[in-house]
């Protein structure tokens, strides 16, 4: 390498080594000087020494370069331990924190000096991050429960162990059950479900209503109106501040489906994306306007509990249910065509979208056209809204009914009226 480059190397490991400084000194910013084993500038000149020692690994590749930066490695990793070691014996602490770190600074030294300074820099800003978030970390710690545990975990070995085992063919005679793709849309929607999830819980009831029909929405919007209804009835006179939960969980749910066909089916957003907005953008005007309240009027929390929607049972069924709607689908078409599609969308509509609007992504284009994909979509999307407005009236009372069915009666005419337009173009 030139001089030049080896300059830019060597001023990466120095940054990386005074940003992981920067951090390590504001922690420890009210101690005094020699009240701290490693600061700022201990840290900054880590990153230039292993800079220095990855440039001579660099430079002697076969003359015992590798190794002498590993000695090196091995001698500095010595002095910051037995100095942090003295430190925290005079603390009466025990933290390998701030060492590791230190060894860090000196291997992404290294690493930019070898000639991966992107990577380096890269790895310095997340050495950073994770340093500096402690407080957090911990306090997520704190309140992880044993279920949001075995849930991440359940989703790792989803991902991790259980996918790259399936094959990613069809197995079926009709042609429509890849095992691989199913799967791997079962875990994107339980991704979503569980990020739904840990929204509500990181959200909390002071927040609003609003905010947690919002985060309930990525859940199940469903499962947010029948919870919001029922809640009512304890609850008079705070009819409008539910609807408004209750219809923010919906427009969420249309922005959930937007981006469930745009990673699945980018090319069916223009058949979906014009109407599934209008009728989230009439939802989301009248949540907003029914959250509007006199002047003086306090709001009132909505304990809205929602539990772990991870739980390996329920993600089970819906791989089931996604299964049995793709074949249903593939079967439904090949018999009836567009009409079978449509029936069954209607059907499906009544309890969820989630696996109805994945099926027809997933075959728009293939086994049906995506004007016939994005129509089913729609009516299942129609259909859920007038079956969420029918099971506030009957959970929730006539009032709560009324508004529901008023406001998403104009979400649906908004979503034809969108839809028709659209299809002119």
């Amino acid at each position: 390498m030139d001089t030049f480059e080896l300059f830019e190397r060597m001023s990466v490991a120095l940054a990386v080594g005074l940003l992981i400084g920067l951090e390590r000194g504001w922690q420890r910013r009210a101690e005094l000087d020699g009240e701290r084993a490693a600061g700022l500038r201990t840290f900054a000149l880590a990153g230039l020494l292993g800079g220095v020692w990855g440039a001579i690994a660099a430079r002697f590749p076969n003359s015992g370069g590798v190794l002498a930066l590993a000695l090196a490695f091995t001698v500095f990793s010595a002095a910051i331990v037995v100095f942090m070691v003295r430190e925290l014996a005079r603390e009466n602490t025990y933290s390998a924190t701030s060492a590791v770190a230190a060894m860090l600074t000196f291997g992404l030294g290294a690493l930019a000096a070898i000639g991966e300074p992107q990577a380096a820099a890269a790895g310095g800003v997340v050495t950073a991050g994770l340093l500096s978030a402690k407080s957090i970390m911990h306090g997520w710690i704190k309140r992880l429960t044993w279920e949001e545990l075995r849930s991440a975990l359940v989703l790792l070995a989803m991902t991790f162990i259980m996918l790259p085992l399936l094959p990613d063919r069809t197995v079926d005679p009709w042609s429509s059950l890849n095992p691989h793709t199913l799967w791997l849309l079962t875990i994107l929607i339980a991704a979503m479900s569980f990020a739904g999830y840990i929204s509500i819980k990181m959200t909390g009831d002071d927040r609003g209503i609003l905010l947690t029909g919002i985060a309930g929405g990525l859940v199940s919007s469903t499962a947010v109106t029948l919870s919001l209804a029922r809640f009512s009835r304890d609850n008079p006179g705070q009819e409008k501040l539910l609807v408004a939960g209750m219809l923010a969980a919906s427009a969420t749910m249309m922005a959930r489906v937007l981006v469930i066909v745009g990673i699945v089916n980018p090319w069916m957003l223009a058949n979906v994306g014009p109407a599934a907005l209008a009728a989230g953008a009439v939802l989301a005007v009248g949540a907003l306007a029914l959250m509007r309240r006199p002047p003086g009027e306090t709001s009132h929390g909505n304990g809205l509990k929602v539990s772990n929607p991870f739980d390996l049972t329920t993600v089970l069924k819906f791989g089931l249910l996604l299964t049995v709607i793709t074949l249903g689908a593939k079967v439904a078409t090949a018999m009836a065509g567009q009409a079978g599609a449509y029936v069954l969308a209607a059907a499906s509509g009544i309890a969820d979208v989630d696996a109805i609007s994945l099926s027809m992504a997933q075959l728009g284009g293939g086994t049906i056209t995506p004007v016939t994909g994005a129509n089913a979509i729609l009516i299942a999307l129609g259909v859920n809204t007038c079956v969420k407005a029918g099971m506030s009236w009957v959970a929730g009372g006539g009032r709560i009914g009324r508004w529901m069915a008023v406001i998403s009666g104009l979400a649906i005419v908004a979503g034809v009226a969108a839809r028709t337009l659209s299809g002119m173009v």
